[in-house]
């Protein structure tokens, strides 16, 4: 019997190899899009689709991992289990699934949450050909995220500073400040881009060619980093009371949360992967989304990796003791690696993806 901590992978090359062996044995229809970098050990880096179901479903729930880079140890993982656990061999009726592994390939492959251009990419789906929004909160925050060293008086220094900020204000009201997507500072954190990035086009081709022409679409996209250790928190992206959240909490109850209605471990954000299926499926269709996202470490500790490991690409270096420590401390804040996460990671995985199907068809 297959044991769940065989659907998690140790790097990126072993998730990918997985996912592809257990879409095949599915008898999905894969594809993939090459991305134009490497990974670590110079492999070569994709994001994978597989589909499941008839092609001329009329509904369609979607299942993404690591739209934030190293979170895909976890959607990648609940991926290939509910593949090689039978979870989707029994679609229902007029129904299909597309599963899209590592929209965010760079990111998952050299353990960083951002893209190969330092951007988030849930903060990337505005509209770039507008001015692209102010954040003052971020920027009376951002020289405290960016110190010139790591292990000196700079951070030291930097971290009075976050305190005396906490402490006046609140770490929620922190978390708010440096979380919510920024467009003005390249070498910041939670940085918005200025252009559509790679993983922004990719997803949009993907919405056009096969999510398009569907009457209903459901959206998982796997996240981890927020709230209680191993637990799932269904959080609907979206404006609030609208046809779409109403709808959303018909299929996932009362344990469905909005950062806009003030019930979330999650501030409020901007520029989110849901808007590309808004902004590319066609009038009319009914889109219903998500994100799962699931407890790792406390936030400030999941904040101070993120510090650390963009410090360590602006003046570090990878290679060294100081570079390896970060990189295990940016994995740690992201991934469970032990079995009991990774249990927590799979059932819920499989509890809120039957909701999600169920939803589907139930209209």
């Amino acid at each position: 019997m297959t044991k769940v901590n065989e659907f998690f992978s140790a790097n990126y090359a072993e998730a990918r190899e997985k996912f592809l062996a257990a879409a095949t044995a599915a008898g999905a229809s894969l594809a993939a899009i090459e991305n134009p970098n490497t990974g670590p050990d110079g492999g070569r880096l994709a994001t994978d689709t597989a589909w499941l179901g008839p092609a001329s479903a009329s509904r369609l729930l979607v299942l993404n991992s690591a739209t934030h880079g190293v979170e895909g140890f976890c959607g990648s993982g609940a991926q290939v289990g509910l593949l090689r656990g039978g979870d989707l061999d029994k679609l229902p009726a007029d129904t299909a699934v597309l599963l899209v592994h590592a929209i965010n390939p760079f990111g998952f492959a050299h353990l960083r949450r951002v893209n190969e251009d330092n951007v988030d990419i849930n903060r990337n789906f505005i509209d770039h050909d507008t001015p692209h929004p102010a954040n003052e909160p971020y920027d009376s925050v951002h020289a405290l995220l960016v110190p010139a060293d790591w292990d000196g008086p700079a951070r030291a220094a930097a971290d009075r500073g976050i305190d005396d900020y906490i402490a006046a204000r609140g770490e929620f009201t922190f978390q708010a400040a440096v979380s919510g997507g920024q467009y003005g500072h390249a070498d910041g954190l939670f940085y918005g881009g200025r252009a559509p990035v790679w993983s922004n086009r990719v997803l949009r081709r993907i919405i056009d060619s096969q999510a398009g022409g569907r009457a209903q679409v459901g959206f998982i996209d796997f996240h981890t980093g927020l709230g209680p250790r191993g637990y799932g928190e269904p959080i609907f992206v979206g404006q609030p009371d609208s046809a779409d959240h109403r709808r959303a909490r018909d299929w996932y109850g009362d344990q469905l949360t909005s950062p806009e209605v003030g019930n979330s471990t999650s501030a409020e954000v901007q520029g989110t992967l849901a808007n590309a299926f808004t902004a590319t499926l066609p009038a009319g269709t009914a889109f219903t989304g998500i994100a799962l996202e699931y407890g790792t470490v406390p936030v400030l500790d999941v904040l101070n990796a993120l510090r650390a490991d963009n410090w360590l690409y602006l003046h570090g270096d990878t290679a060294s003791p100081l570079g390896r420590d970060i990189k295990a401390q940016i994995r740690a804040a992201f991934y469970g690696d032990d079995d009991a996460w990774k249990a927590d990671v799979f059932a819920r995985a499989r509890e809120i993806v039957a909701k999600g199907l169920t939803g589907l068809a139930n209209g």
